[in-house]
Formats: C-alpha cells, sequence, structure tokens
C-alpha cells in the first residue's frame, strides 16, 4: 500500500511496538469496550436480532484489531492493510443474501473514538517523555485514521462482490422480511417459498461455533429432517455458522425425536420456538428461537437443545447480567455454592408440581433420597420455595443454565 506519511523515530517506532505488544494480550477486554456500540451504531435491527451474526460481527472486530497491532508490530506507525479473510467474506456474503445494510463507516466511527480514548490513556501512562508521546500519537493517530478508512472501503468492495455473486438473494430476503414482521400475504407467501403456511409451525434455530464444522449443519439438517417423520421443513441458510428451519404440519409438530437426535451432535446447538399456526405462527415461531438462541449466548450456556418455552422468563431477567447475578444470590443465599445435585432435586421438585414421586422418576433416584436433598435444599435457600416457588425456580433455572453467573463481576 502506498505510504502517505513518513516512518517514526526509532525511539517512536519501539515505543509503539512495546505497547502494542503488551495490548495483544488484553484484546478481549479491548474489544469489549467497543464491540458493543460499534453494533448497535450499524442500526440494522436484522442484525441485532441474530445471535449467529452478532457473533461474527464480534469475529471481525477481533480480527481488525489484531490485525493493527501485529502490523505495529512488525512495522510501528506505518499504514495497515485492511484484513478481509475468508470469515469476514462469509459474513459479509451472509449480510447481502439477507438484505441486511449495516452502516460500517458509522459503526467504524464509534469504534474508532472509544479505542482511541483507550489508547491515549494507554501512551501516556506508557510514555513518560512528552516529546516520545507527541511523536507516538502522531504517527499512530494517522495509522489509526487511515486504517477505518480502508477498512469501510474493502468491506464495501467485499459487499459489492457478494451482491454480484449471489443466487439466493431473493428467497432468503423474503424470509427475512416475513421473520422482521413486515406485512405479507400468506398466499404469496407460499407461493414465493413453496411451503404451506395454514398449518402449524415449528421454528429451530441450529448453529455452530466454530465456521470450521460447518458439515456438522448439514448432517444435523438431515437429522432434522428425518426425525420430522415426513413433516414439511422449510430450511434457510441465514449465515456461514447458522441455519433457519421451520417443521409444519397439520397438528403441532412433536419434536421429541428431533431433540433426540440433536442432542448427539456434540458441535451443533439448537434453539426451538412455540409452535404457531399460519404466516403470523410462522413468524412468532421463528423470533422465538432467535430469542432462545441469544440467551444461550449471552449466558455463555453449553445447553445443546433449547426450547424458549423453557427459558422465557429466564430471557427477560437476563436481559442485564449484573440484574441477574443479584437475583440469583438474593434469591438462593447459600444454595448457590451448594452441591448441584441438591439444586436438581429442588428444581425438578417444582416442575413436577411439587410431586417427589414424579421428580423422583424423573431424576432416576429414590423417592427417600430426593425428599432428603429438596429438604436440604429449601434449608439453605434464602427464599423458601413454599414462599415463592416461581422465584425459586427460575434462579435455580438460571443458576442451570449458566452456572458461572454468580461467580461473574457485577459490570
Amino acid at each position: 500500500m502506498e505510504e502517505l506519511w513518513p516512518p517514526p523515530s526509532h525511539e517512536v517506532a519501539d515505543a509503539i511496538r512495546s505497547l502494542c505488544q503488551r495490548l495483544l494480550t488484553e484484546t478481549d477486554a479491548l474489544i469489549a469496550s467497543f464491540a458493543r456500540p460499534s453494533l448497535v451504531a450499524q442500526n440494522d435491527p436484522a442484525l441485532l436480532a441474530d445471535a449467529s451474526l452478532v457473533e461474527e460481527d464480534l469475529a471481525l472486530n477481533r480480527s481488525d484489531l489484531v490485525q493493527w497491532l501485529t502490523a505495529n508490530v512488525q512495522q510501528p506507525g506505518r499504514r495497515v492493510e485492511p484484513y478481509v479473510g475468508s470469515r469476514t467474506t462469509a459474513y459479509i456474503n451472509d449480510l447481502v443474501s439477507r438484505g441486511i445494510e449495516p452502516d460500517f463507516a458509522v459503526a467504524w466511527r464509534v469504534a474508532l473514538g472509544i479505542g482511541w480514548r483507550g489508547w491515549l490513556e494507554e501512551c501516556v501512562a506508557d510514555c513518560a517523555d512528552p516529546d516520545l508521546l507527541v511523536g507516538v500519537l502522531d504517527v499512530t493517530g494517522k495509522s489509526l485514521v487511515q486504517y477505518a478508512l480502508d477498512s469501510v472501503a474493502a468491506l464495501r468492495q467485499a459487499g459489492l462482490a457478494a451482491a454480484m455473486g449471489n443466487t439466493d438473494a431473493e428467497e432468503i430476503a423474503l424470509i427475512q422480511l416475513i421473520a422482521g414482521g413486515a406485512p405479507m400475504a400468506e398466499d404469496l407467501a407460499e407461493r414465493r417459498l413453496r411451503h404451506r403456511m395454514a398449518r402449524w409451525h415449528v421454528g429451530l434455530v441450529l448453529w455452530i461455533d466454530d465456521p470450521q464444522q460447518a458439515d456438522a449443519l448439514d448432517v444435523a439438517i438431515a437429522a432434522v429432517r428425518s426425525a420430522a417423520g415426513g413433516r414439511s421443513a422449510l430450511v434457510a441458510r441465514a449465515s456461514a455458522t447458522s441455519r433457519w428451519i421451520w417443521l409444519s404440519g397439520e397438528a403441532v409438530p412433536d419434536l421429541h425425536h428431533v431433540e433426540k437426535d440433536l442432542v448427539t451432535t456434540d458441535e451443533v446447538r439448537a434453539a426451538v420456538g412455540r409452535p404457531g399456526r399460519r404466516l403470523e405462527g410462522f413468524r412468532s415461531s421463528h423470533q422465538d428461537a432467535l430469542a432462545a438462541q441469544a440467551l444461550v449466548i449471552r449466558l455463555g450456556s453449553d445447553r445443546r437443545f433449547t426450547p424458549y418455552a423453557d427459558v422465557e422468563l429466564i430471557d427477560a431477567l437476563t436481559k442485564d447480567r449484573s440484574g441477574a447475578r443479584r437475583f440469583v444470590i438474593n434469591t438462593l443465599g447459600p444454595l448457590t455454592e451448594a452441591d448441584t445435585a441438591l439444586r436438581q432435586a429442588l428444581l425438578t421438585y417444582v416442575q413436577c408440581g411439587f410431586n417427589t414421586t414424579r421428580a423422583a422418576a424423573n431424576l432416576y433416584a429414590h423417592r427417600n433420597t430426593v425428599e432428603r436433598r429438596v429438604s436440604r435444599a429449601n434449608d439453605l435457600s434464602a427464599v423458601k420455595v413454599e414462599d415463592n416457588p416461581t422465584h425459586v425456580a427460575a434462579a435455580l433455572l438460571l443458576l442451570d443454565l449458566a452456572p458461572d453467573i454468580v461467580a461473574s463481576t457485577p459490570s
């Protein structure tokens, strides 16, 4: 790339290299400071609603940051080539195919503002010599601004290339419109998607954490189709790491066999919406599944199969993670640190309608064992199950989904 400013002095170059080497060990904290604000600044509800795309945006932020820091270790203070790797290209292709047009320029402006403030603080703390500080800030300011301009241009170019080569854009764009709540005639949706709407639908989101395991998604989709027992299935490629599925039939689809098959695939996770009828059910079940997926990712849960009906209350409670932490601690008290078997016994007991026999059957344990565990768990709990079973069950389920939530530092 053409250099647009003179190289720094040896002293300035050494200071920049030292700073960037150290910050390469702190990338998670740096990304956490600007990733969410820059995502919101892109101003696209469809992007914000899809947890898989949000994760890809986070990966893009990470690659951008590492690219600039690494380049400044190798050639301090010089113009940095934007990084557009295969994962970035796949992400841009997914956005284009779904008609999502995030404002990358605004996102970069927000990220650059936050990042520059952090960089200033690091430089001031590290550079005692005022002349050295001025030299470092002068050259890195030029490098960062130019990197932002070059990166936005590269993303736009990748978007144009994706638009020219995309053949499935019409179908996924239509699905995106329906899922997003746009007015749509049911017969038009049926004709365009070749999928009957006047019946029951259950929406699923299947996703993987590692883009290198994309083959596992195809295996999981085949398993879903097989387990669906001949029901109609509509499958859409939502992103490089996720697929949207609708199972439809004259009766409410039974997902027992689907769940059984999916939980055996270690690489793939699934979120499931509540059943719904006709076009509105098609839409609402999908929105439920997206919300369940976002919850699992937000909490860092390792759960493989998550029906939204099971976690709707937890979703409402955990929009604010620090508030969710307080709720669990205030509700369960010492029970949060107790044996997992005690908490599981109490949760199952509540879910079984306070029926010890049913709880014992579900836990494959003796009735007397379950009674002892329930009694011990209730003694430890700050809020007693007989006083507020809803709060106790919600706190226990939340702790089951995200075991580390009580250990996390409130934000």
